[in-house]
Protein backbone atom coordinates (compact mmCIF):
# COMPACT_ATOMS: atom_id res chain seq x y z
CA UNK A 1 0.00 0.00 0.00
CA UNK A 2 1.37 3.51 -0.92
CA UNK A 3 1.37 6.07 1.27
CA UNK A 4 -1.18 8.95 1.68
CA UNK A 5 -0.87 11.84 -1.17
CA UNK A 6 0.56 14.60 1.30
CA UNK A 7 2.56 11.81 3.32
CA UNK A 8 4.44 10.29 0.71
CA UNK A 9 5.93 13.10 -0.20
CA UNK A 10 7.96 13.09 3.21
CA UNK A 11 8.91 9.30 2.69
CA UNK A 12 11.83 8.16 1.20
CA UNK A 13 11.81 7.34 -2.65
CA UNK A 14 9.86 4.00 -3.53
CA UNK A 15 8.42 3.46 0.03
CA UNK A 16 5.86 1.52 0.46
CA UNK A 17 3.52 0.14 3.40
CA UNK A 18 5.45 -2.45 4.89
CA UNK A 19 3.20 -3.82 7.63
CA UNK A 20 0.71 -2.28 10.67
CA UNK A 21 0.06 -2.79 14.01
CA UNK A 22 -1.47 -0.79 17.26
CA UNK A 23 0.23 -0.74 20.25
CA UNK A 24 -1.96 -0.66 23.87
CA UNK A 25 -0.85 -0.47 27.21
CA UNK A 26 -2.80 -2.00 29.86
CA UNK A 27 -5.64 -2.62 27.22
CA UNK A 28 -5.58 0.86 26.15
CA UNK A 29 -4.62 1.46 22.54
CA UNK A 30 -2.69 3.96 21.86
CA UNK A 31 -1.56 4.16 18.87
CA UNK A 32 -1.18 2.99 15.66
CA UNK A 33 1.87 2.77 13.58
CA UNK A 34 2.81 1.73 10.11
CA UNK A 35 5.92 1.19 9.07
CA UNK A 36 7.35 2.19 5.25
CA UNK A 37 9.89 0.56 3.31
CA UNK A 38 11.24 0.43 0.03
CA UNK A 39 9.18 -0.83 -1.84
CA UNK A 40 7.51 -2.62 0.99
CA UNK A 41 10.46 -4.91 0.93
CA UNK A 42 11.58 -6.32 4.06
CA UNK A 43 13.23 -3.85 6.69
CA UNK A 44 17.18 -3.38 5.77
CA UNK A 45 18.51 -1.28 8.72
CA UNK A 46 21.05 -0.31 6.22
CA UNK A 47 18.26 1.74 3.80
CA UNK A 48 16.41 4.79 4.83
CA UNK A 49 12.36 3.93 5.70
CA UNK A 50 9.22 5.87 7.70
CA UNK A 51 7.47 4.67 10.98
CA UNK A 52 4.56 7.11 11.12
CA UNK A 53 2.45 6.55 14.52
CA UNK A 54 -1.17 7.44 14.87
CA UNK A 55 -2.23 8.67 18.14
CA UNK A 56 -5.64 7.12 19.99
CA UNK A 57 -5.31 9.01 23.32
CA UNK A 58 -4.32 12.72 24.77
CA UNK A 59 -0.67 12.75 25.54
CA UNK A 60 1.37 15.38 26.94
CA UNK A 61 4.20 16.40 25.33
CA UNK A 62 6.66 15.58 28.93
CA UNK A 63 4.82 11.72 28.22
CA UNK A 64 5.97 11.90 24.93
CA UNK A 65 9.31 12.79 25.82
CA UNK A 66 9.73 10.65 28.86
CA UNK A 67 8.10 7.51 27.31
CA UNK A 68 10.84 8.06 24.51
CA UNK A 69 13.93 8.54 26.95
CA UNK A 70 12.97 5.41 29.14
CA UNK A 71 12.52 3.00 26.50
CA UNK A 72 15.78 3.81 24.71
CA UNK A 73 18.00 2.88 28.34
CA UNK A 74 15.74 0.00 28.80
CA UNK A 75 16.92 -0.87 25.52
CA UNK A 76 20.62 -0.10 26.52
CA UNK A 77 20.23 2.43 23.91
CA UNK A 78 20.42 5.88 26.12
CA UNK A 79 21.06 9.24 23.94
CA UNK A 80 21.19 13.30 25.43
CA UNK A 81 18.61 13.91 23.15
CA UNK A 82 16.10 15.22 25.46
CA UNK A 83 16.30 19.35 24.44
CA UNK A 84 16.12 18.04 20.91
CA UNK A 85 13.24 15.38 22.04
CA UNK A 86 11.28 18.36 23.57
CA UNK A 87 11.90 20.39 20.47
CA UNK A 88 10.69 17.82 18.05
CA UNK A 89 7.44 16.98 20.03
CA UNK A 90 4.25 18.29 20.76
CA UNK A 91 0.74 17.25 22.91
CA UNK A 92 -1.17 14.90 21.18
CA UNK A 93 -4.73 14.08 20.89
CA UNK A 94 -6.71 11.29 19.39
CA UNK A 95 -5.55 11.23 15.63
CA UNK A 96 -2.86 13.41 15.52
CA UNK A 97 0.48 11.14 14.04
CA UNK A 98 3.92 11.84 13.95
CA UNK A 99 6.63 10.09 10.94
CA UNK A 100 9.90 9.56 11.92
CA UNK A 101 12.03 9.28 8.49
CA UNK A 102 15.56 8.12 8.34
CA UNK A 103 17.87 10.06 6.08
CA UNK A 104 21.16 8.05 6.27
CA UNK A 105 22.24 6.43 10.22
CA UNK A 106 22.68 9.46 11.71
CA UNK A 107 19.67 11.60 11.17
CA UNK A 108 15.89 11.63 11.76
CA UNK A 109 13.51 13.83 10.28
CA UNK A 110 10.05 14.25 11.84
CA UNK A 111 6.42 15.18 10.57
CA UNK A 112 3.55 16.05 13.01
CA UNK A 113 -0.01 15.95 10.86
CA UNK A 114 2.14 16.50 7.70
CA UNK A 115 4.60 19.58 8.83
CA UNK A 116 8.50 19.05 9.38
CA UNK A 117 8.75 19.91 13.05
CA UNK A 118 12.48 18.96 13.33
CA UNK A 119 16.03 16.78 12.65
CA UNK A 120 17.23 14.72 15.35
CA UNK A 121 20.67 14.35 14.81
CA UNK A 122 23.50 11.80 16.70
CA UNK A 123 25.55 9.16 15.66
CA UNK A 124 23.57 6.15 14.78
CA UNK A 125 20.39 7.28 16.04
CA UNK A 126 18.16 5.54 13.73
CA UNK A 127 18.84 2.47 14.80
CA UNK A 128 18.32 3.52 18.67
CA UNK A 129 15.61 5.44 18.14
CA UNK A 130 13.53 2.75 15.57
CA UNK A 131 14.39 -0.24 18.27
CA UNK A 132 12.05 1.05 20.31
CA UNK A 133 9.26 -0.28 18.10
CA UNK A 134 11.41 -2.36 15.70
CA UNK A 135 13.89 -4.00 17.57
CA UNK A 136 13.85 -7.54 19.21
CA UNK A 137 13.93 -6.24 22.68
CA UNK A 138 10.63 -3.76 21.86
CA UNK A 139 7.84 -4.14 24.81
CA UNK A 140 5.90 -5.83 22.04
CA UNK A 141 7.00 -8.78 20.10
CA UNK A 142 3.73 -9.03 18.54
CA UNK A 143 3.05 -5.50 17.58
CA UNK A 144 6.98 -5.38 16.17
CA UNK A 145 6.42 -8.69 13.93
CA UNK A 146 3.24 -7.24 12.85
CA UNK A 147 5.07 -4.17 12.02
CA UNK A 148 7.28 -5.72 10.07
CA UNK A 149 5.13 -8.02 7.94
CA UNK A 150 5.81 -10.84 9.61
Amino acid sequence: MVASTSQASNLPNGAEQRGEAAFRFLGFQIYTARLFTKGGLPLDWSQDFGLELTYKRNLSQSDLVEATLREMDRMGNALPIRGQLETCYQAVRPGDTYLAVSNGPDQLTFWRNDVAVCTLSHAGIKTRFMEIFLGENSRSERFTQALLGQ
